[in-house]
């Protein structure tokens, strides 16, 4: 056992391998890299504070594959799930509840997408995110449940009312970060090797059986085919449980031909976020990507939007019936020419001002919500929404699985 996993103060033998003790210690836990990225936003907060150790630890869950390598790449302090159980933290933050009843800690639980869009048909119904399941797993409610708008709360009420006393609205921070990143729209464009006059159509899909994945096999092809390469290229976003439920080899082989032909496949690991500004259309689905790319300006598509699964309380559902949807037979130039026609900037500010109620506020409101439960003063500055730093060219993801894995 390390030095950082005892449960109690270091003994005299371990002080002589820690050279900071008595730190009040927070711990990040990542059950997927989805969920650890949207952290990766909030435990910036805490940059620079030497007053506190952030540790990690990964529970076991289904879309889990990738978190070693996410956190191998962090560099981070990682402690085994069945250890962190046993121990005592000043601060927890989770943006999903797999066990999260079993930690000894104040815990605050975030949404790790926009808004609450998915909605769970059957026994368990309700807005993911926001059903009794999923904010007091065990029946333990966490010491704070974090929502992006002031709508949610009435969600919360509906769903899981014993869980309105803990509730506060904060914010989104990719909202933020996007918004705080849009005059950089033109870099991403140079960073990612368009020439002048070229156009961006950026591929997103969420995850599941009704996902826009599932059509990629016949949509991708048709962008190669039908969009000429001096003037189109494309980016295709998957969600990181497709590459953890299928595995990183097989969803690049699917997609190889496409990639071999020019397509960049954006791995799970990179920030998207960047790309998604970068685009003159985004074709995509009902996961948060596309709902994201409604404060970019570009004109989204719908490659699928089924009603079933999306909650009719949130902006997807206003996404669903605003967007344009693609069609199999029509040419596909035609039909982005048509999205950019009918694209109404009102319309769709309107979705996007639905993502948070407190627009470039996260930072404030979460840290000061973090520092309050750590009985800390926060530090005397202002929290900055860094923009997002460049991508990589889209020449750099397209290539083949052996090529990718070499």
């Amino acid at each position: 056992m390390s030095a950082l996993s005892r449960t109690t103060e270091p003994s005299a033998e371990d002080r002589q391998w820690l050279t900071l003790v008595g730190r009040k210690r927070v711990l990040a836990v990542v059950h997927t890299v989805t969920y650890g990225k949207r952290l990766l936003d909030v435990l910036s907060l805490l940059e620079a504070d030497f007053r506190l150790q952030v540790v990690f630890t990964a529970p076991p869950h289904t879309f889990g594959d990738e978190v070693p390598r996410f956190l191998a790449r962090l560099e981070s302090a990682v402690l085994p799930w069945d250890e962190a159980v046993r121990m005592t933290f000043d601060l927890a933050l989770t943006a999903g509840p797999r066990g999260v009843e079993r930690l000894d800690a104040p815990l605050i639980t975030l949404p790790h997408g926009a808004n609450y869009l998915k909605l769970i048909t059957g026994s368990g119904e309700g807005a993911a995110g926001l059903r009794r399941r999923d904010l007091a797993p065990g029946g333990k409610l966490p010491a704070a449940v974090v929502v992006p708008h002031h709508a949610d709360l009435r969600e919360l009420a509906r769903h899981c009312p014993e869980a309105l006393p803990v509730a506060h609205v904060v914010g989104d921070p990719v909202h933020d970060r996007i918004t705080a990143s849009l005059p950089l729209r033109a870099a991403y464009r140079r960073a990612l090797g368009l020439a002048d006059g070229q156009k961006l159509v950026v591929a997103a899909s969420t995850w599941g059986p009704r996902s826009s994945f599932g059509r990629f096999e016949a949509l991708l092809p048709r962008l190669i085919a039908e969009l000429p390469a001096d003037r189109y290229r494309t980016a295709v976003l998957v969600h990181p449980n497709v590459w953890s439920g299928h595995g990183p080899w097989q969803v690049r082989a699917w997609l190889a031909r496409c990639s071999r032909l020019g397509i960049g496949l954006v791995p799970p690991d990179a920030d998207w976020r960047s790309v998604l500004i970068a685009a003159d259309w985004i074709i995509g689905d009902h996961g948060s990507v596309t709902l994201y790319g409604t404060l970019t300006g570009a004109p989204v598509l719908l490659a699928c939007s089924p009603e079933q699964e999306i909650n009719p309380a949130s902006p997807a559902a206003a996404l669903a019936v605003t967007a344009p949807a693609l069609s199999p037979t029509h040419p596909l130039e035609e039909q982005l020419r048509y999205a950019a026609a009918e694209y109404r900037s009102e319309a769709h500010a309107a979705i996007a001002a639905r993502i948070t109620s407190q627009p470039g506020r996260f930072n404030r409101n979460m840290r000061r919500l973090m520092y309050r439960l750590l009985g800390l003063g926060q530090p005397a500055h202002e929290p900055v929404t860094l923009r997002l730093p460049p991508p990589l060219p889209l020449d750099a993801w397209a290539a083949d699985p052996g090529e990718a894995s070499a």
